[in-house]
């Protein structure tokens, strides 16, 4: 027959087992509990962007097209901007981590001053240093503006010339300003443009010459481009 005392270390067994037990249904159900949180929270890592970029900036580039070109206003020549992150983002604009290839177009752009050519330079929307690339930026200094894009969507002179930061308006290019006889005036394909410069649109092969002076009888004007093989 068994004695009090070993009754009573059975029981006390027992009590410790089943609290053992407990402890261990309670981790468990912490760690079911748990899992989809780190889930989450290693999903959510993973997937933010870095700084500068994001990773196809379509969340980026819901806005319509620019219709004003926001920059600062000094005489020409306009170089690459120090900060293309900073002058991309004033153009509304995603810094991406490649190129896009949904839309995927080329135009070409020249600026005359007084009928002399002002550079366009290359390197536009692209930040060399953080490794990102604008969908709208150029390579070279041939004036080609390339489109490469992860979505459809049209672009703008004035995004353009926003990532450039140079102002663009009826009335001024930079610094330079519609006074005394001088005029700024827009041509697409050799076709004279009214309104507003920004809000032209690019479309691909097309050739637009922002030009500033005073008109003249027998000007040149660009009206076309020989695109490279490939563009």
């Amino acid at each position: 027959m068994a004695t009090k005392s070993s009754r009573d270390g059975r029981k006390a067994v027992a009590r410790a087992q089943s609290s053992r037990r407990s402890s261990w249904l309670w981790l468990a159900a912490g760690v079911v509990v748990a899992a989809p949180i780190v889930v989450i929270v290693i999903f959510s890592i993973t997937k933010s962007p870095r700084a500068g970029h994001t990773r196809d900036g379509i969340g980026e580039m819901q806005s319509p097209p620019a219709t004003v070109a926001v920059g600062a206003e000094p005489m020409p020549p306009w170089p690459t901007p120090a900060d293309a992150s900073a002058a991309v983002a004033a153009a509304g604009l995603p810094m991406l981590g490649s190129e896009g290839a949904m839309e995927h177009i080329h135009a070409h752009l020249d600026v005359l001053v007084d009928g002399e050519p002002v550079p366009v330079p290359a390197g536009l929307g692209i930040d060399t240093k953080r490794g990102t690339i604008s969908p709208l930026h150029t390579h070279d200094g041939n004036g080609v503006i390339h489109v490469e894009s992860p979505v459809k969507r049209q672009f703008s002179l004035g995004d353009f010339f926003t990532e450039w930061q140079v102002s663009l308006s009826p009335d001024n290019i930079g610094a330079l300003r519609a006074v005394e006889g001088k005029v700024v005036r827009v041509f697409v394909n050799g076709a004279p443009q009214a309104g507003n410069p920004a809000a032209i649109m690019l479309r691909d092969r097309d050739e637009i010459a922002v030009v500033y002076g005073v008109p003249r009888p027998g000007e040149t004007i660009p009206w076309t481009y020989d695109f490279a093989e490939g563009l």
